[in-house]
């Protein structure tokens, strides 16, 4: 008998050191949650911090990085991870509707804005008749170029013109401008030679710009297909941990986080759903 109840003291103790060590729990022996999130390397700074704020709300975030823009997507269908944060709703709707994927978006974040850069001038009104501008020659990459400079007043595209194409899409060129279609690393390096010329992002930054000091037309939220986005899967948009981060990263320090974290490259965009489409 007293075999017995010594082997029982000894189950019981066990027992109880895995309780405490099994990680699930907060000091008040609250159960966290965890949820996966998918990035991209340029997403983990800003993670981060999203991280540390969730963790006082009881929310663990496992960052998992991808090295590609096809696999996020994918692992998110099929429940390897609970949300991504990688893309923009142009390419995010254009890739659901491919695979046929029931995903959707639960909160925008920012963008990455394209520019108008010149070495001549420094307002687009000034660029002169029948001045060249180079532009990234990709056909999404020209699509968002087009609509930039649309954007500007130097050109017209069509009402229906749908961010893909090239330049047979231009209907109005009053100042009967040139342009010159190059591969989007090369097009900071031909500045001296152009009056003016459309650069991505990533490739100004990685040139030196600071795109929304050295720009002199750039992108800002009525570029809403070139929002960047929060995905889940499409019955678990409501979910409340979910929106629970959604309220911490479009909170104001996360917002001046990203401008000091990428020198004022990347502009927090929080923006209603409905102003992309969803």
């Amino acid at each position: 008998m007293k075999k017995l109840i010594v082997l029982l003291s000894i189950l019981l103790t066990f027992s109880a050191v895995l309780t405490g060590c099994s990680g699930k729990s907060d000091a008040a022996g609250e159960e966290m949650k965890v949820v996966k999130v998918g990035l991209n390397g340029s997403g983990v700074p800003i993670w981060e911090k999203i991280k540390e704020k969730a963790a006082k709300e009881n929310i663990k975030i496992e960052m998992v990085e991808f090295s590609d823009y096809v696999r996020p997507n994918l692992a998110l269908a099929a429940g390897d991870i609970d949300l991504n944060a990688f893309q923009t709703v142009s390419y995010f709707d254009a890739f659901i509707k491919e695979r046929d994927l029931d995903l959707a978006p639960i909160a925008t974040t920012l963008i990455a804005p394209m520019g108008i850069y010149s070495e001549k001038y420094k307002d687009v009104s000034k660029i002169p008749e029948g001045g060249t501008i180079a532009l990234p020659k990709e056909a999404t990459n020209m699509g968002r170029a087009l609509l930039l400079l649309e954007k500007s007043g130097l050109i017209g595209l069509p009402e229906n013109f749908d961010g893909n194409g090239d330049l047979s899409k231009i209907t109005k060129n009053p100042k009967n401008l040139k342009f010159e279609p190059i591969v989007a690393a090369q097009t900071p390096r031909v500045l001296p030679d152009v009056a003016a010329s459309v650069i991505n992002n990533g490739v100004a930054v990685e040139a030196g710009f600071v795109p929304v000091e050295d720009a002199i037309f750039i992108e800002d939220d009525t570029a809403t297909p070139y929002i960047n986005i929060i995905a889940a899967r499409a019955d678990e948009t409501d979910k409340e941990v979910y929106q629970k981060i959604v309220e911490i990263y479009q909170e104001e320090d996360v917002a001046n986080h990203i401008r000091k974290v990428f020198n004022d490259s990347l502009i927090p965009t929080f923006v209603p759903l409905e102003k992309i489409g969803w």
